[in-house]
């Protein structure tokens, strides 16, 4: 489209048309120009008795356009009186689609398909005349003939909003017009701007409107003439549609009363409610003012009685302009504010509205429909005065990013319409199927998902074209449309409708160029109808080729493969042969003689034969629901064949009377499958069969849980597709004989979900009556509860493995998932439970029913015994189902509605006392209706925030403590909102409302800080964020799961968990995992039985009933009931069969995985780093003084780690931690020495007094108890190792004399052990209740240490009687002033000090003696993890990355008042010094004066700290992040390293230190490489990001050169070329370009290996005349699919040329495998031998020549190599694998020596251009090595 600059501020379409020449523009009827008297003009006259044969068009020709983009159409008209008229109006929306807007005052009411909407037009009329009278009376307006009355009126159409609101698609421009008889027209125009008729120019230069405010008056050429004395209003009609008064429902055109007297008529008394009268504004301001002070002033409330709001009032209206805002989001500044101040009053804007509310519907790649609403009106009104906000239209407002903020992400559901279809594609790696409204593209090896959205109701049928590259599918219901899509891009091509209702069929011939549909019509008889859409790719029309009307039953039809005027066609009663001639379809029937009565359900071709084939020697199968199978000739129309599947005899044994052919049930076949080799059927008795196409026997069956449905081979015949009734999808590979379930699916509306936020499982209720728990990564079912109860109601323990679930009759059971038992059911409730929730600390539990009642439980105990029972206090009903009760955050109070439907009640959560009674039904004064509460949500990051749904469509913003309306939120959905929830930090809220979901910014005021989302096809029943706050869940017609894109907050505060440690009882029984016997999937040798769910079906709970074992069994049939466990003598449970998903699991895993402790909301705790990497225990490491390469250097500091760094400033000892290795470093030299001898990562680090002694600890490989090794420090030697704890070891300590050390274990075993340090043996151990985080000896007293941990301050002394010793332990809990916290450090002061620090920021000061707290100050904002006390000084590292030292001379005067605290001691404790670092501080040591120390991040940085001057200097830095790449600088003097987190860092190579780092945020770094040496001006280094882009950074400068984006993906390598003229990158998708490093230009884009990641890049510097090839480069390039292609390039002549492509045999993965990278590498000696590794048939190294073109040698390896490069000296290979191995071989001999320094999989390695020196690198472990030789 050309620019539309021309179009603006209007265009005249008349007079862009020449309509007086009548060429563009046709006239048709009795069209003729006269004279009006009054606008003093010639108009237009269109009339005739007909309207249809009289018009005016534009443009003339229907397939032109007038391409005007002007979103508002404007038409100057006068219905003619008493006639009817009509106008069409064609517009395009972006998405490419033809849409009518047609008006008539003939329609009766509102009509609309896709393609054409239809509005009643109501004519308005003079001024007092009966008929205006008559009309203000009417609600829908009077449609009908025009008054005799009637006025010319001004029409403004909002064509982009009519677009977006009704058919959810975006306006693009007016294609054309046409106005039928009966009216006088006058002009048409199109505008940008919206144009008020009304006023002059002048009076718009009075009131500040400006076309650039895009508003204004009309243009005069188009105004009509307004006699002085008169108003515009009393002589024209001005009607704006979609209006923005009350008339939107109604879906009508017609005139908004403006008159303002009638706005303000008295409304009619309300029972209930005193009569509300219309005053002027500054009236009302005083009523209401005066209304709030008589609510607000106070009043003593009866004794024992709840207080209740009885009233809100309202005030004024404010001005839309921000310096005039009355409201703020600090509540408590606005009501101190507010009382010493005088109120004012303001007047509503000119052009304030209540209107409509308009959504903008686009789609997002594909994936998303979102939407924003405008011009809504918002009521915010803060404490004391709430304030009507009205917003002004150009005032310009804040919003709510990103956009869109919701992603779909995954659905599990399938089905919705029918269970009848799902396609393969060619390919056969995906398969397409429906969930209701939204058509499913899925990958069976990754469960990725795609999704088509554009349908409004569930999807009836499917089809692809033979390619399956065009997809097909139509909707069910009332508008049955059809849409056909590009399959490959997801774009819509056609929608179109010929069926009135039910199609249920469709059909694409072979070449996508004939599409066949089977529905109703609106006669409700069958309809056949043939479309041609040979075109449609192209963006050609799709016409009717055929169409016919039938009285014969249809169940399938489809087109011939091999014909396209073929058909063939089954139903009851019937086989049919369809044919297209001239036009015309034509059927005729097949002779099935005695089988004419059956019910055929499926028909097929034979597939496979040759096209050469003649039509009449083809064959039909057929099927029927009797169990017969037909073979139809088709040529002589008549059965060839027939066989029928009927029951084995055995089942029936009993019966006199054997079963012959025709006797006797058969068993039901609903559908049949054919394909070149054999023949697939799906029956009702759960089975699908495949068979030999002579149907001799069946060679293969698969058992399903439900009937089959359909059935569908793959276009290779290796796999079979099976659809069942219960809405389950899977596939039977052929070969392999295995089955893989893709989808799971509720048959019917999910009722409500909660998620487990730990474990990232997904409950479900469900109204089909089952309970289902699903994996949210892999969408994988692992759990299914039946009973015959129907479940309603779900929510997730916080922390525990454990969920309830609520039921239809009342009952209330909790389950264990664990061990898969019930361990509770209570029976307190008498209706349905509408509400289950559980307080977020984990302790209580909640329930409510629908008879009123409300229950209390206990949570910490297994029995969840009943607290309390309240009666009558939750409103009635199960409309507010699933989640009619919310728990704030801090577990205080619980709300609900009740006791009636207009009261919200505030309990205390812990007694269920109620505190606070909200009625919202008064909080309207005006509203004709009482307002009803539908959902509460309190607010998790204010507890005095609760959230009130309403029925008239509002949130309201409540204070939880006094009562008072906060804020509100007017017109938050179309229809009312059926969920609320709000998000962890307070920042966003989520409603639902029918089938939409809507996310808000929480602070914003205004209303347009939504997005709205659609995908539902049914209304939404619940909706939540997820636990990590990542995702969004929401449940109806399936489980919606959407990705939640917006950033979280970087404050420390917000990244902190919220979840509570959890403490497994002792009593709680274990599992005898060991014991049980897990399905296999097989029930029959024959037929493999699909991967099953597990089923736990309870019922009636038998007390008496003996205790018995538990067991899984793999037989359904042999096993009709089963015992059960006895799990307390209070309470037994019947349980039936249950069958593990995991099927791979071993018992002893799964033993292991049981009552697993959560994690302490403590940073301080150490968590080790998730590998799924193992070492290789069979390695031989080389002989001391024989090594090939010797470890140089260790580069970084795990920030990981805790307390995992020493120094000792007398001995001048400085040791950390770096992966598995310790490391010794002097910082005089800067050399290091490495203390080798674990082989995980190491959590903690402790030294002795003397400094002779370094103890270090992490787990082992094995799984088995940590490895604690004693290293001697002046010889580097391991003198001793133990092991005590079975988890991680949290903190390791030496007494003051150094005769004890301390070992502490993690939060999985919380437990102490005490050791003698001079021969390390265990003197005694303890175990306490919950995790401790830190723990130090006395510094005064050797028997005297401390812990702090989860439950408090540990006190402990050392008794020792000769030999033994004795642990004494004394735990103090937390002072009431901190609250429920965690204390995370502690350091002694003087005796008897102790200071300790809270996750909260607190110090508190005890006395060590008498365990009393003294003194408690707030020393931080969040978790303190780090004490240190010197002196009067007392250091403070926190998660704020702040460093403090604080000045505690206090103290002294405490120890002379004799423990007595002042607020003046207190006063005196105050910040002496103060510095922010990189990161979260983890570990700390300074000198005896606090003056210089050392202090280690999360960062991974070590840095010195001086406080004389307040400096920090960087000791030791390293990644945080994985490390992608590490490379070597032509001259070795320095190194580069990329990584996750996005930066590149530049380090010398004989020092070690970072020289400079270039970030880029959000992003991440892939590859990096140097330029090379013939680039002589400035060195170079260029990366390679997650995004696409290339940035080169120049050195001497450290800024960036340039920035390049030849990838849409993410780049995997990157390198120079030889001579650095160009840079060659490759990315993800396979795609290699060729860039100039100077102008940032794509040279070239080689696209040889698209589709394959590139794992490997490499340039080097060789003649290729010997190759036969001009060029003086050669580089190759490796894929992931073992292809590797070797080129030729001269890049000055522009030359590149391929010199080989090498291709390497592998077998086919499982799926389950992680495949080795292929990585190949010229040889440095020789460039024509390339390298290369990779998965394939063997582990090995090829060398590949490229001369002789052959593989010139193999060497066999142990592992799968994940890294490898090739020193140019000695003919050396460095290869890496997961196996933790990094492994040095010598490429003549085969010679090998293996190296196991790493902690983690070694993913890269690089030799230095010397080959002198190594880098090895395993996640962010950088390992530095000096080359030796082999």
């Amino acid at each position: 489209m050309a620019s539309k600059a021309w179009q603006n501020p209007y265009v005249n379409i008349f007079k862009h048309v020449k309509i007086e020449e009548w060429r563009k523009s046709a006239k048709e009827g009795e069209v003729s120009t006269f004279r009006d008297k009054l606008l003093k003009c010639p108009v237009f006259r269109i009339s005739g008795v007909i309207p249809e044969n009289s018009y005016i068009l534009i443009p003339r020709n229907t397939k032109q356009s007038l391409e005007l983009t002007g979103h508002f159409f404007y038409l100057l008209f006068r219905p003619s009186a008493g006639k009817y008229f009509l106008v069409h109006i064609d517009v395009a929306s972006k998405e490419g689609q033809i849409v009518r807007i047609s008006f008539s005052n003939m329609f009766p009411e509102f009509k609309f398909t896709p393609t054409w909407l239809q509005f009643p037009f109501v004519c308005g009329a003079a001024k007092g005349s009966v008929y205006e009278t008559t009309a203000k009376s009417a609600k829908h307006g009077l449609v009908g003939r025009a008054p005799g009355s009637v006025r010319w009126t001004c029409l403004m159409l909002d064509l982009q909003d009519i677009l977006s609101f009704y058919l959810n698609c975006s306006y693009s421009h007016l294609k054309s017009v046409k106005l039928f008889a009966n009216m006088d027209v006058k002009n048409m125009f199109t505008s940008d701007l919206l144009l008020d008729p009304g006023i002059s120019f002048t009076e718009a230069k009075q009131m500040g409107h400006s076309f650039l405010q895009g508003t204004g008056p009309i243009p005069r050429e188009m105004s009509f003439p307004v006699p002085k004395g008169t108003a515009w209003h009393d002589l024209y009609d001005h009607i704006k549609f979609p209006s923005e008064g009350t008339k939107l429902p109604f879906n009508s055109i017609q005139k908004e009363n403006s008159d303002p007297e009638t706005k303000c008529t008295s409304k009619q008394s309300i029972p209930g409610r005193g009569a509300s009268r219309c005053v002027n504004l500054s009236r009302a301001v005083q009523d209401r003012v005066s209304l709030i002070q008589q609510i607000t002033s106070p009043k003593l409330p009866t004794r024992n009685q709840t207080p209740v709001v009885s009233s809100v009032p309202e005030v004024g209206v404010v001005s839309s302009h921000p310096k005039d805002w009355l409201v703020h989001n600090d509540f408590q500044h606005q009501e101190s504010a507010s009382s010493n101040s005088q109120q004012q009053t303001y007047s509503p804007s000119s052009d304030a509205t209540d209107g409509g509310i308009h959504v903008y519907v686009h789609s997002v790649d594909g994936l998303s429909i979102h939407g924003e609403e405008s011009e809504e009106e918002l009521v915010c009104s803060p404490v004391p005065q709430p304030v009507s906000l009205t917003l002004s239209k150009g005032f310009k407002q804040q919003k709510l990013l990103p956009d869109p903020i919701l992603r779909l992400s995954r659905i599990i559901g399938f089905g919705g319409a029918s269970t009848k279809h799902a396609l393969w594609t060619k390919s056969g790696s995906e398969v397409v199927y429906p969930c209701h409204a939204i058509i499913i593209s899925m990958k069976i090896s990754s469960n990725q998902q795609r999704f088509f959205i554009g349908h409004t109701d569930k999807v009836s049928a499917l089809t692809f074209n033979g390619s399956t590259t065009v997809l097909a599918s139509a909707q069910t219901g009332n508008n049955s449309v059809v849409r056909v899509w590009d399959y490959h891009n997801g774009n819509c091509l056609a929608m179109f409708r010929n069926h009135a209702h039910s199609l249920s069929c469709l059909s694409f011939s072979s070449g996508a160029a004939v599409l066949c549909g089977v529905g109703k019509d609106v006669h409700n008889k069958t309809l056949v109808v043939v479309w041609n859409t040979l075109n449609v790719r192209k963006g050609g029309p799709v016409t009717v080729l055929a169409k016919a009307h039938t009285e014969v039953d249809i169940n399938t039809m489809k087109i011939a493969f091999f014909d396209d005027t073929r058909m063939v066609s089954c139903g009851r009663d019937n086989i049919r042969l369809w044919r297209i001639r001239n036009g015309t379809l034509r059927s005729c029937p097949v002779d099935l003689g005695e089988y004419r009565s059956l019910d055929f359900s499926d028909v097929t071709f034979e597939e496979g034969n040759a096209s050469h084939k003649h039509v009449d020697d083809r064959t039909l199968f057929a099927c029927s629901r009797s169990g017969h199978i037909f073979e139809i000739d088709y040529g002589r129309v008549s059965v060839k064949n027939m066989r029928r599947l009927l029951p084995s005899q055995q089942q029936h044994a009993s019966r006199r009377e054997k079963w012959t052919f025709n006797t006797g049930p058969g068993i039901a076949i609903n559908s049949i499958s054919v394909s070149s080799s054999f023949c697939a059927t799906g029956c009702e008795d759960g089975f699908m069969r495949l068979w030999p196409l002579d149907f001799s026997a069946v060679f293969l069956e698969a058992e399903h849980e439900g009937p089959v449905s359909m059935v569908s081979v793959s276009v290779d015949s290796q796999k079979v597709l099976a659809v069942t009734s219960t809405g389950n999808l899977g596939f039977l590979d052929v070969s392999s004989r295995e089955y893989s379930t893709l989808m799971r699916s509720h048959t019917d509306t999910v009722l409500g979900f909660s998620v487990d936020g730990i474990r990232r499982h997904l409950t479900t209720a469900s109204a089909d009556g089952t309970l289902r728990i699903w994996n949210m990564d892999s969408l994988h079912q692992l759990f299914d509860f039946a009973s015959e109860d129907s479940p309603c109601a779900v929510a997730f323990h916080p922390h525990e493995q454990t969920f309830c679930c609520g039921f239809t009759s009342g009952i209330v059971r909790v389950f264990d998932i664990s061990n898969a038992k019930l361990l509770a059911e209570h029976r307190q409730h008498r209706g349905e439970v509408i509400g289950l929730a559980f307080s977020p600390d984990g302790d209580f539990m909640h329930s409510a029913d629908a008879q009123g009642s409300l229950a209390l439980y206990d949570a910490s105990e297994e029995d969840h015994s009943v607290i309390r029972v309240a009666c009558n206090v939750v409103a009635r009903g199960t409309e507010r189902a699933p989640d009619a009760l919310t728990v704030s955050g801090d577990s205080r109070f619980l709300a609900f509605v009740g006791p009636s439907q207009n009261i919200v009640t505030i309990a205390d959560a812990q007694s269920l006392d109620e505190l606070l009674h909200v009625d919202v039904s008064i909080l309207d004064v005006e509203s004709p209706q009482l307002d009803v509460a539908l959902k509460v949500c309190f607010s998790p990051a204010s507890t005095e925030h609760l959230l009130i749904a309403t029925s008239a469509n509002k949130i309201l913003w409540v204070c939880t403590k006094s009562g008072r309306l906060l804020r509100e939120v007017s017109n938050v959905h179309k229809h009312q909102c059926s969920s609320l929830s709000v998000n962890e930090d307070s920042r966003f809220l989520l409603t639902a409302g029918h089938n939409t979901v809507k996310v808000w910014d929480y602070n914003l005021p205004l209303h347009n800080n939504s997005q709205m989302f659609i995908g539902h096809s049914q209304p939404i029943r619940q909706v939540g964020f997820t636990p990590d706050q990542m995702g969004v869940v929401s449940v109806g017609d399936a489980i919606f799961l959407w990705d939640f894109l917006a950033s979280p907050r970087d404050s420390p505060a917000d990244a902190k968990s919220c979840l509570k440690a959890s403490h497994t009882s002792s009593q709680k029984a274990d599992t005898s995992m060991n014991a049980l016997r897990l399905s296999n999937g097989m029930p029959r040798q024959k037929a493999p039985f699909p991967s099953s769910p597990p089923r736990l079906d309870f019922s009636a709970i038998n007390r008496d009933e003996p205790a018995g074992s538990f067991s899984i069994c793999e037989d359904k049939q042999d096993n009709p009931g089963f015992p059960f466990n006895r799990l307390d003598s209070r309470l037994a449970v019947s349980f039936l069969k249950v069958t593990d998903m995991d099927n791979n699991m071993s018992p002893h895993i799964a033993e292991l995985h049981q009552n697993k402790p959560a994690r302490p909301d403590c940073y301080k705790h150490f968590v080790p780093r998730l590998k799924t990497s193992y070492l290789d225990q069979t390695i031989v490491p080389p002989q001391p003084r024989e090594e090939g390469i010797k470890l140089k250097a260790v580069i970084g500091y795990n920030g990981n780690g805790r307390n995992n760094m020493v120094w000792s400033p007398d001995q001048g000892l400085f040791a950390y931690t770096c992966g598995s290795m310790v490391v010794v470093e002097y910082l005089h030299t800067g050399s290091q020495r490495h203390l080798q001898g674990h082989t995980e990562e190491i959590s903690c680090l402790a030294i002795t007094n003397d400094a002779q002694i370094v103890a270090s600890a992490a787990g082992s490989g094995d799984g088995d108890k940590s490895l604690i090794c004693i290293w001697d420090v002046q010889n580097g030697a391991c003198s001793t190792t133990i092991s005590y704890h079975r988890g991680a070891v949290q903190s390791l300590a030496f007494s003051r004399d150094d005769r004890f050390f301390l070992s502490v274990g993690d939060f999985s075993e919380p437990g102490l052990a005490l050791w003698s340090s001079k021969n390390f043996h265990l003197l005694s151990s303890a175990n306490v209740s919950g995790p401790i985080h830190d723990a130090a000896f006395s510094p005064f007293t050797s028997d005297h240490m401390a812990c702090v941990g989860s439950q408090g301050v540990y006190f402990c002394v050392v008794y020792t009687q000769g030999q033994e010793v004795d642990l004494k332990i004394q735990r103090m809990a937390a002072p009431a002033e901190v609250g429920d916290v965690e204390f995370a450090a502690l350091c002694y002061h003087m005796d008897p000090f102790l200071f300790t620090s809270t996750n909260r920021g607190h110090v508190c000061a005890w006395d060590a003696n008498t365990q009393a707290c003294l003194i408690i100050w707030e020393a931080d904002d969040d978790e303190i993890g780090v004490l240190l006390c010197r002196g009067n000084r007392l250091f403070a590292g926190s998660s704020t990355r702040r460093l403090r030292v604080w000045d505690i001379g206090a103290m002294k005067r405490i120890t002379s008042k004799e423990k007595a605290c002042s607020a003046e001691d207190r006063e005196t404790i105050s910040v002496e010094r103060e510095i922010m670092l990189d990161g979260t501080t983890i570990s700390a040591a300074f000198d005896n004066t606090m003056d210089m120390g050392i202090v280690g991040t999360t960062a991974g940085t070590l840095w010195y700290i001086n406080w004389s001057d307040n400096s920090a200097i960087r000791l030791v830095s390293g990644h945080k992040a994985k490390v992608n790449d590490a490379v070597f600088s032509f001259d070795e003097s320095h190194f580069a390293t990329c990584s996750e987190d996005g930066s590149v860092r530049v380090w010398t190579t004989h020092s070690y230190e970072l020289v400079v780092q270039f970030q880029v945020l959000n992003q991440a770094c892939g590859c990096v490489c140097w330029s090379p040496a013939s680039i002589k001006d400035h060195t170079r280094v260029a990366a390679g990001y997650g995004d696409g882009t290339l940035r080169i950074f120049q050195l001497a400068s450290t800024e960036m050169e340039i920035k390049m984006h030849p990838h849409q993906v993410a780049v995997t390598a990157i390198q120079y070329s030889a001579h650095g003229h160009v840079i060659v990158s490759a990315g993800k998708n396979g795609l290699v370009a060729v860039s100039n490093p100077t102008s940032g230009a794509t040279l070239r884009v080689i696209r040889d290996h698209k589709g394959a990641t590139i794992t490997t890049v490499q340039c080097v510097n060789e003649q290729c005349k010997k190759f036969g090839l001009e060029g003086n480069e050669l580089w190759l390039a490796a894929g992931a699919d073992r292809r590797v292609s070797v080129w030729a390039a001269d890049w000055i002549k522009e030359k590149c040329d391929l010199l080989d492509w090498l291709s390497f045999p592998a077998p086919a993965p499982s799926q389950d495998d992680c495949l080795p990278p292929s990585i190949a590498a010229f040889s440095p000696e020789d460039h024509s031998l390339v390298v290369y590794t990779g998965y394939g048939v063997e582990k090995e190294l090829l060398f590949y020549s490229l001369s002789k073109k052959q593989i010139i040698k193999k060497i066999s390896l142990p592992h799968w190599v994940s890294c490898m490069s090739l020193s140019s000296k000695s003919q050396l290979v460095a290869v890496g694998s997961k196996e933790r191995v990094l492994k040095l071989i010598k490429s003549t001999s085969g010679v090998f020596q293996d190296f196991c320094q790493h902690s983690d999989s070694v993913q890269t390695c690089h030799f230095s251009p010397s080959g002198a020196l190594l880098f090895s690198v395993a996640f962010n472990e950088i390992l530095l090595w000096e080359v030796q030789g082999l």
